[in-house]
């Protein structure tokens, strides 16, 4: 598989955690949307955006955003396989996240040079992403998965591993995630509603960026 069109990304993961408490995921079903919409979330101090795979247009959404919005730090969400990490880098992506944790995934980004956010839910995906090098990790789905509970449990046989708990979090309840020692930042869906998205109402969407960049625990 080659990569030469994309450019080498000096990113960690952990590296986007200085970017703000919350990483938006986000799904893109109009691809005149994908510039305004992050626009938006930039105008509002959000730059780390998730543009997850779950739709036809997300790739071509992706690279616009890459080319055109220079201050976003785009990563491609919802990576299953070394076949989506290399459409992601060719679409200009400087980061991944998948919902799971696979070795075949794992090395396909080490071997690409896409820094990965993987998902993990149970202590042994944990394990198994931590012998891979990996200790920031995507705890996904957090709310069905056990939520603050889960995690802090997981604090204490993992105590080096920080956590982007991500899946039924909301504005209302990220402050109750973000006060845990091992969660980093928090990922959600609320910053981009499907209801503004599909009224342009951009300045709505600058608004809960804005809300969402002041989180603190």
């Amino acid at each position: 598989m080659s990569t030469m069109n994309a450019a080498p990304s000096p990113l960690n993961t952990r590296s986007l955690t200085a970017h703000g408490p919350v990483i938006p995921v986000i799904v893109i079903h109009r691809l005149e949307h994908a510039v305004p919409m992050a626009r938006a979330l930039v105008d509002g101090g959000v730059r780390v955006l998730e543009i997850t795979l779950r739709t036809p247009v997300a790739l071509q959404a992706m690279r616009l955003i890459a080319q055109e919005v220079p201050q976003a730090i785009v990563g491609a969400g919802t990576l299953r396989t070394p076949g989506d990490v290399e459409a992601a880098l060719e679409a200009g992506c400087r980061f991944g996240v998948s919902p799971g944790y696979t070795a075949a995934l794992g090395r396909a980004c080490r071997d690409m040079g896409l820094p990965l956010l993987p998902g993990v839910a149970t202590a042994s995906e944990v394990m198994t992403a931590c012998d891979d090098g990996l200790d920031f990790l995507k705890f996904f789905p957090a709310s069905a998965a056990g939520g603050i509970p889960m995690l802090k449990s997981l604090a204490g046989p993992f105590p080096e591993v920080s956590f982007c708990p991500t899946g039924g979090i909301s504005a209302q309840t990220a402050p109750q995630f973000l006060a845990l020692p091992n969660v980093a930042v928090c990922g959600g869906s609320w910053l981009t509603p499907h209801e503004l998205m599909e009224a342009g109402d951009w300045a709505g969407i600058t608004q809960l960026a804005r809300e969402a960049s002041a989180l603190r625990a």
